[in-house]
Parts: structure tokens; sequence; C-alpha cells
């Protein structure tokens, strides 16, 4: 199981072995200050142009960031609940859902809602939260999580009906719900909703778009498995496809730039979960426990392989964007998920939903679904 890319981390393993009798002093986080004055400046832009739908989508994820690094590093400062107080309005503005928003901050949105819920009078503002909290609950229940992601997507439509982002929504949470559920219905609407005249098609994003367009060109061509309805609906896309005058351009519409990105890699010397383990640490034990499983000895790794995926979620926490993530959280899932004590399965569940909900356009929670 060795690392797909060139990681730096691996220069630093000599280095600790040889003094592993040195305390190891971590590898700062991102400082949530600057991260906080990132999130002015979002604000500043989005006021000095229009607060379209995109804006305001960047706006809340620069308030995540910071929301989610006072959360790891300064819990106790006054402005933790300033900006807890902040995610709840500005999510519940733009109708935050865990399975559209692919900023791994899913964690944070329900320690905001949390903290909003115990300190704040305001009922409105506790109820909206409340509502959030329900959303970031579901990440491990499917079909509740798809019905929630497509109300919400279908309420941003309502709001932007000119806004070509949050139109492309309304056929993303339902082609996402099909591939999380695999309930048909959630394609038909996919499909359906796709097939509108005033549906942008050419801009397609390159997450999820591809695999849209394979599917509706094998309903076109006749395969087997879709409805009738599909059929028909998909030759309507097809052939709106194919007349496109160029290449369709897709890109990720959150690129700006007042945007400053998170740490990318986990530094070698940080440590995370109950038991303190580094990202090599977290590999080693995956490995072993592979090992021991393939023995059969599966449930008596259970209580270090709960531990291991206690680490994996931590690291996620404070590096989402590490490319490693969603090998690790595969791996992990694939061993608990061997395992029948019920805090294994319990492990499992959440692996599986922070790969798939989270991660849902990488090579291995594609693998999962498709499973």
């Amino acid at each position: 199981m060795t690392r797909a890319f060139y990681d730096p981390r691996r220069l630093l393993v000599p280095f600790l072995l040889l003094w592993s009798t040195i305390p190891a002093r971590a590898a700062l986080l991102a400082d949530p200050q600057a991260l906080y004055r990132t999130m002015e400046r979002a604000y500043a832009a989005a006021q000095a142009a229009d607060w379209s739908f995109v804006r305001q989508e960047l706006y809340l994820e620069t308030i995540l960031d910071a929301g989610g690094a006072y959360a790891l590093q300064r819990p106790t400062d006054p402005v933790y609940g300033e900006l807890a107080e902040l995610t709840v309005r500005v999510a519940s503005g733009l109708h935050y859902d865990p399975l559209l928003d692919h900023d791994a901050a899913t964690w944070y949105v329900r320690e905001a809602c949390v903290w909003v819920e115990r300190h704040e009078d305001d009922p409105a503002l506790k109820e909206q939260a409340r509502a959030l909290l329900a959303r970031a609950n579901a990440e491990t229940h499917p079909q509740l999580l798809a019905a929630y992601a497509d109300a919400d997507a279908e309420a941003n439509a309502r709001r932007y009906p000119a806004d070509t982002y949050a139109i492309l929504q309304t056929v993303e949470a339902p082609w996402r719900a099909w591939l999380l559920t695999r309930d048909p219905s959630w394609r038909a609407v996919a499909f359906r909703r796709a097939a509108r005249p005033d549906f942008p098609l050419a801009h397609l994003p390159t997450t999820w778009g591809p695999g849209f367009v394979d599917a509706f060109r094998s309903a076109a061509a006749g395969a087997a498995g879709f409805s009738a309805e599909e059929r028909a609906e998909a030759e309507i896309l097809a052939r709106r496809y194919a007349a496109l005058p160029v290449p369709p351009v897709v890109a990720r519409v959150h690129a700006v730039p007042e945007r400053e990105a998170l740490t990318l890699l986990a530094p070698a010397d940080e440590y995370f979960g109950k038991m303190q383990m580094s990202i090599l640490g977290i590999e080693n034990e995956l490995r072993r426990i592979a090992y021991f499983e393939h023995l059969g000895y599966a449930d008596r790794e259970s209580d270090t392989a709960v531990l291991t995926a206690n680490a994996i979620d931590a690291m996620h926490r404070a590096y989402p964007r590490d490319r490693a993530l969603p090998r690790l959280l595969y791996e992990c899932y694939r061993e608990l998920s061997v395992m029948s004590t019920l805090q294994a399965r319990s492990a499992a569940e959440r692996m599986r939903a922070i790969l798939t909900v989270e991660y849902p356009d990488s090579p291995q929670a594609r693998a999962v679904l498709a499973s």
C-alpha cells in the first residue's frame, strides 16, 4: 500500500526514527486569525460586487475555514462563538447541505449548531441551528440526506433563478442522491431536470459531470436498467449535448483568488486522535490490521481499528484537503467492515459517510458507491 504520489513527509521518517527519544513538536495548523482576515476579505469582495450566489458560497467557505481553525485551536476564544453564530446564519441562508458542500466541514457545522443551541437565546437562530444539525447528522442516513439535499438545492434555485451554479445544484442533488442510495427514482429526477430547455448543460462541472453524461448517453443508446421516461429524457439530453458548439468548458466555480487554501498535507510530526497517531503511524497500523485480518483475527483488532478510525477522523478535521485522506478512509472502512463488533460497525459507518459524502469524487468513494 505505497503512496501513489510523491510525499515529502516520507523524508522525515529516518529523522524521526533517529530522534524518537526527543518529544516531537507538532507543526502549526492554519493560523485562525489569518483565516479570519481571509473571511473579511471575502465579505468585502462580495460587498463591492453583487452578493451573487457564488460570492455568498465563497464567503461561507471562508467562514467554515476560520471557524474550523478556531474550533481546533482556540475553542475558548470569544471569536469562536461569534463564528459559530455567523456559520448558522449564513449557512441557513444558503441552505447548506453536506451532500452538496465538498469542503469536508460538516463536523464543524455540527459543532457550531450545538454551540448556538446551548448559548444563544434567539429562538429563530436556535431553530436554524436545529435544522442545520439535522442535515449534518443525516450524513450516515443516505435516504434522509438525499431528501434534504434535493430540498436545499430546489430552495436555492428558487431564490437565485438566474444563477448557473444554483441551477446546476438542482441536478447535482438528485444525481448524487442516486449515487449514494442507488434509488433509480433519483436518477430519473436528475434526467428530467437536466432535460429542461433552460438547464446549462454546457456548464456541467468536472466532478460529477462526466459520470452524468455517461449515464444519459447510455440510456439514450438503449442500455438496460433505465425506465422509458429516463430514455426519453436521455435522448433529449444526448441531442442537446451533441449540438453544443464547442466542447463544454467546465471548471470549479469557487476557484476565485479571495480564498486562501488551507495547508494541504498533514505534517509527519503531527499527531491525531485519542492515541495521538501520526499519518505514518496510521498507515502502519492499517497495514498491521490488514495482516492480522488476513490471518483470521479481524475482531481481535477491533479496538485498535476503531482508534485508528478516530485518528483519521481527527486528521480530516485538521487537514481536510490532504490527498491521502480518501485512501486512508477507504482502507480503514474496508478493514472495519469485516469486523462484527458493534463499535467496529459504527466506526465503519462513520468512515464510509465521510468518504462518500465529503469526498464523493475520489476514486475510493466511487468504488464504495459502485459496490
